[in-house]
C-alpha cells in the first residue's frame, strides 16, 4: 500500500519561554488526502482530522502542552499519488473548540472585554452592517460591513469603497449566533484566523463611547483610541 508509516510533528515557538501558554490550531489544505491526523501525548492518540472526511467547519485547537501531531498514512489499494497538507497557527489566545472569539462567542462582551478588545484585536473599526449571508455547510455567517473609521487592521480586510467614502470588508462569525442586519453604527473588533477576519466584541458605538469615557475618567483604559 502507498503511502505508509507515520510521523510525529512537534511544533515549538521561536522563543525559549513564551509569556503566555500557546494554543495550536490546524486546518487541512484543500484536497489533502492520504493520512489522518491525531493529537499524541505519551502514546495516547486523539483523532483531530480523519482521512476522507470533509474539512471541519472550525479548525481544531488545543494547548501546546497537550501534545504533538501524529500524522498516520492510510493504507491504499492503488498507487495513486496522495498529498497530506495542513496549515497551522500558534497563538497566545486561550484554547477552545475554536478561536473565533470568546468561550461563549454569541454573548455580548462585558465592559472590560470591550476595552481589552480595542487594545488587543487584529482589527478595530467603526461602521455599519450592510448585509449578512449565511453558509450552513460551514456553520458560519458572513457580515458585510461599511466602515466609516478604521482604527487598526493587521491585514487588508477592509479596502477603500468604490467612489470613496469609507471602506468595505467582511468578517465571519458562527451561524448559531443568528446575526442579522441592523441599523446604527457599531464598533467591530476581532482577530484573523487562517487568513479570515473573525468577529470578536461588537458593541453599539454609542455604548462603546459611554464605556470608554467612563473608564477614561477613572484612569482605567488599557489604551487610547479616538471616540468621536
Amino acid at each position: 500500500a502507498y503511502p505508509t508509516g507515520a510521523l510525529i510533528v512537534n511544533l515549538r515557538p521561536n522563543t525559549l519561554s513564551p509569556s503566555r501558554p500557546l494554543t495550536l490550531c490546524i486546518k487541512p489544505l484543500r484536497n489533502s488526502s492520504g493520512a489522518s491526523i491525531y493529537l499524541e501525548k505519551t502514546g495516547e492518540l486523539r483523532l483531530l482530522l480523519r482521512d476522507g472526511d470533509p474539512g471541519p467547519s472550525r479548525a481544531p485547537c488545543f494547548g501546546l502542552e497537550q501534545g504533538g501531531l501524529f500524522v498516520e498514512a492510510t493504507p491504499q489499494q492503488d498507487i495513486g499519488r496522495r498529498t497530506t497538507g495542513f496549515q497551522y497557527e500558534l497563538t497566545s489566545r486561550r484554547a477552545g473548540p475554536d478561536l473565533h472569539g470568546l468561550s461563549a462567542p454569541c454573548r455580548p462582551c462585558s465592559h472590560t472585554e470591550v476595552l481589552l478588545a480595542v487594545c488587543t484585536s487584529d482589527f478595530v473599526v467603526r461602521g455599519s452592517i450592510q448585509d449578512v449571508t449565511h453558509e450552513p455547510e460551514r456553520q458560519e455567517s458572513v457580515i458585510h460591513l461599511h466602515v466609516s473609521r478604521l482604527y487598526r487592521q493587521k491585514s487588508r480586510v477592509f479596502r477603500p469603497a468604490p467612489g470613496g467614502g469609507g471602506w468595505r470588508g467582511r468578517v465571519s462569525t458562527l451561524l448559531e449566533c443568528g446575526v442579522r442586519p441592523g441599523r446604527g453604527e457599531f464598533l467591530f473588533t476581532g482577530h484573523m484566523h487562517f487568513g479570515e477576519a473573525w468577529l470578536g466584541c461588537a458593541p453599539r458605538f454609542k455604548d462603546f463611547q459611554r464605556v470608554y469615557r467612563d473608564a477614561e475618567e477613572r484612569g482605567l483604559n488599557p489604551c487610547e483610541v479616538g471616540t468621536e
